[in-house]
């Protein structure tokens, strides 16, 4: 199965011509179907049937990945993460309780890996998170029961169309305020 959905995220992301350099990921249903809080340290746990073959096929493409979690029991969040030997996958793990909505979790996402808001993906399963963390200039996706590939896909599409409409506007405004045209087109 993680072969199988990697080998498809790999054909999905391979579809697009602009591409986030940080995908962001919540951690309770988001990747994996539980709260941590709910849950001992002790147990097992288990990811959404898509999540680790999407985490890997990013990584595989070069493109980074980092959790922003509200979780109260970060003890546990990084327990289950080590327990799946997912930690070294992640660039940065900002997990702990905030009522910034995750505001600051992608503000020290941000100082710790230098990539700017706007070429970031974010999934979440909270509304509420979508919104703030949106207006900071991140493409956030809502997933209903998990990090799946139709998610990854839409992500993906937003992601383009926020990055393109945001090329458009800087090329505005450099017509309208320089004599010489901006010829970069990266998402650096």
């Amino acid at each position: 199965m993680e072969e199988k959905v990697k080998a498809e995220a790999l054909q999905i992301i391979g579809a697009f011509d602009v591409l986030p350099k940080l995908v962001v990921f919540d951690l309770d249903y988001t990747l994996w179907p539980f709260y941590c809080e709910c849950r001992s340290k002790r147990e097992m746990p288990s990811l959404y049937p898509h999540a680790k073959g999407i985490l890997l096929a990013l990584k595989e493409k070069g493109i980074d990945v980092a959790i922003a979690s509200r979780s109260p029991t970060a003890d546990i969040a990084t327990a289950f993460l080590n327990k799946l030997s997912l930690s070294s996958m992640f660039v940065a793990q900002e997990i702990y309780s905030s009522w910034t909505h995750k505001t600051d979790h992608f503000q020290r996402i941000h100082s710790r890996t230098g990539v700017p808001f706007n070429s970031m993906l974010f999934f979440d399963d909270e509304n509420r998170n979508i919104q703030a963390v949106s207006k900071m200039g991140v493409t956030s996706i809502l997933v209903d029961n998990g990090v799946h590939l139709g998610s990854l896909r839409e992500g993906l599409t937003q992601f383009s169309r926020n990055w393109n409409a945001s090329q458009k506007n800087k090329q505005k405004w450099l017509s309208k305020y320089s004599n010489k045209p901006d010829t970069s087109n990266s998402a650096a």
